[in-house]
Parts: structure tokens; sequence; C-alpha cells
């Protein structure tokens, strides 16, 4: 029996057992397992919950078959300390979750890391403007890495996929091909749209500043870049953008879980099953599943470095339709 046939998460391994939840008690096989991952194929992960809401969240990032593992992720809930329409009272717990996956090395995604929240929190618009707030953190992070950038004589970049989480209020954003998708109702809903250059929307916008998509091997801007958004890659910034497209949504009982994760897991593995297969893992803990659904796209033949964040939800609020009546999408600061 290969390595690979026998993980729980494993397509040939027996399913989950009646309620959906795999068993809360890893067996030998399986602690062995993710022992030589973390060994032989760097397994990193971790957790955090909200100390005032019913929420839990985890992460995992496995260096996979590459060499190094340019992805960095934030797993974090930041107390906030001012009040505002759309901050809460003071005191109110944030929950900011991001992966974000590095091209070229790794110090554009670990300093995008160590910076975004950071700039997002002291926006003097976070309390009263979020998706507004956010847009001017990524905006005001990437200018900041493309100035250290140059002085290094550096050209690296990276995508970003994130989240912030406040009460029952939660807005995704995202620049490149880094996902967010979400468990409502037992189904996946894609929260964000992957920023290649064969989009047709991203087509034009990179035509019209002058730049050129062709194909080389896939779909690259100038024939160089996979992706349409990045922080970064300040040799190519006329066409490169880093504004996010955002996402409001207001949380319901009906909302049970949020991935968001590098390109590295979705070329293995579809929004369905990823949702799924961190669903089975529930009763273990948003830990357990982030690193279920890293080792389960790396067992199905994924050659670049996958990292994950989930986020657990358990709102007793009315069971609408996941998505609120002031939710809406926001292509923020993009420009054509």
């Amino acid at each position: 029996m290969g390595f690979w046939s026998w993980w729980p998460g494993s397509r040939r391994a027996a399913r989950s057992p009646p309620g959906g939840d795999a068993a809360k008690d890893p067996s030998t096989r399986e602690i062995k397992f993710f022992d030589r991952l973390t060994t032989k194929y760097g397994l990193a992960s971790g957790a955090c919950c909200s100390p005032d809401s019913p929420v839990s969240a985890g992460w995992a990032s496995l260096r996979g078959k590459r060499s190094t593992n340019e992805d960095t992720v934030f797993c974090e809930f930041r107390t906030h300390k001012e009040n505002g329409s759309d901050a809460g009272q003071p005191g109110t717990s944030v929950g900011c979750f991001g992966v974000f996956d590095g091209h070229g090395g790794p110090s554009a995604a670990r300093f995008v890391c160590d910076n975004l929240f950071t700039n997002l929190i002291k926006n003097e618009l976070f309390a009263s403007n979020l998706v507004k707030a956010v847009a001017d953190a990524y905006t005001e992070t990437d200018g900041q890495y493309i100035e250290l950038d140059a002085e290094l004589q550096r050209d690296d970049g990276c995508t970003a996929v994130t989240a912030v989480l406040v009460g029952n209020r939660l807005v995704v954003a995202h620049c490149g091909d880094s996902r967010a998708v979400m468990s409502v109702g037992h189904k996946a809903m894609a929260l964000s749209k992957d920023h290649k250059p064969n989009r047709d929307d991203e087509r034009d916008r990179i035509e019209d500043a002058g730049g050129q998509v062709v194909w080389a091997g896939t779909w690259r801007v100038g024939g160089v870049l996979a992706v349409s958004r990045s922080f970064g890659n300040r040799m190519m910034k006329e066409f490169i953008i880093p504004h996010p497209e955002i996402r409001e949504d207001t949380l319901t009982s009906k909302n049970q879980c949020l991935v968001l994760a590098s390109d590295g897991l979705w070329d293995a593995m579809n929004n369905d099953e990823t949702t799924r297969l961190a669903l089975e893992h529930r009763r273990r803990g948003p830990e357990a599943a982030a690193r279920a659904i890293v080792a389960e796209a790396y067992n199905r033949g994924s050659q670049d470095n996958i990292t994950a964040v989930v986020v657990f939800f358990s709102y007793d609020g009315p069971s609408g339709s996941g998505r609120s009546s002031r939710a809406s999408d926001h292509n923020v600061g993009m420009s054509r």
C-alpha cells in the first residue's frame, strides 16, 4: 500500500462516520502521516479563537515539492480600540486572516503579511468605512513594499486573499489567484474570482494600459506573470495592480466555514471538495481541518506550496441566505 493511500482524507480511504465529522481522535497511522509531512515536506500549522464570539480559526502551510515555501499566512484576533459603525464597540475583537503567495522569492509575501493588517487597523476609516479602509491598506502596503524593493534592487511580488471579521460582518478582499470560499448550508460559495490575465475584464484593463497578454505555457502578462494583480512587481506596476476586489457578507446560522487558500490548493481541489473536507474535520477544530485540506491537495499531486486558513462559525442568528441585504461586491480603486 502506498504512503498516500491510507491517510484519512484520501479519496481511497473510508468515508467519515455518520454525522459528517471525522473521528475526533487521530489514529496512530494518521499521526505518523502528519509527522512525515512535517519533517520531510515542511508542514506547519496553528490556531486561534475569538475571545468574545463563537468563531475559531486554524491554518496550515506545506512547502510540498518546492525547495522553499514562498507562502505566508496571517491568522489572529486583534482588539479594536475605537468606536464606530463598522468596527463595533471599543474592545471588540477583530478577526484578521490572510494567505499571501509569493513569486520571485518570499520577500513580498513576508512583508505584506507583516504590515497589511497593521496598516488596516490604524487606518482612520477602519471604524467608519471598513471596505474603503481595506482598499487603502492594500494600496498603502504595496507602496511601502515597492519603495523597499527599489532600494534593494529586487522585483518580486505576491498575491493575497484576506478576510476581516467584526461580529458577524465579514469583508473578504483579494488580488491575484489566491481564493476565498465559504460553506453556506453545506454548499460552497465562491467569494472571489481569480485575477488571471485571460479574464476578459483584466485583459481589457491590461491592454488599455499598453500591456500585452500572451500565451507562454499559460496566459501571462508580457509573457512573464501568470496573474494580473499582485503586490510588488515594480517593473510591471503599470499593468500589475494591487487594487483588491472586495466583498461584504453578514453571517447567519447557515454560514459554516470560510476557507482562504493559495493556488497550490486550488490547482488540485475544487471549491465543493475543499469545504466538504473541512467540515468533515470540524469536531477536531480548524487547525485539523486546514491540515487535512492541505495534505489532500498534496496527495492529489499539487506541485506548488500549499497554504490554507479555515474559519469555523457558530452563529445562532436567523438562517437567511447567508448573504446580507447590505452585502455587495466592490472593485475598489481599480483604474482602467
